[in-house]
């Protein structure tokens, strides 16, 4: 008794032999085509969310990067966001932006 199955593109053959005698059996599998499509629509979904971070991070980077009154407004709400601001400006060779900030704020409180 010997069985043998071949598998391709959703269909699988089964061949049994025995003593010159064959059976063929076609079997159709009906494959799970909903979970393609939602993996698609998973994949797009991550891929917009990552553009949507990264054109974020740019547009406050370089808002933060132009405007010392925005920087202001960040030092007040999201001190944290600031920080990492001035520390990825630093590690790019830009130094005294903190110190400069820090000055015209006090000035201006007096």
């Amino acid at each position: 008794m010997n069985w043998n199955y071949f598998r391709g593109s959703g269909i699988i053959k089964f061949v049994y032999a025995h003593s010159g005698l064959s059976v063929f059996v076609t079997v159709k599998l009906r494959m799970a085509r909903t979970m393609e499509p939602l993996a698609k629509k998973i994949f797009k979904g991550v891929l917009v969310v990552e553009l949507l971070g990264v054109f974020g991070a740019y547009f406050l980077f370089n808002r933060m990067n132009t405007s010392q009154d925005f920087r202001q407004t960040m030092s007040k709400k999201f001190p944290f966001i600031l920080e990492v601001y001035y520390k990825s400006i630093e590690q790019s060779g830009m130094y005294g932006v903190r110190e400069q900030d820090q000055e015209k704020w006090l000035n201006s409180k007096n």
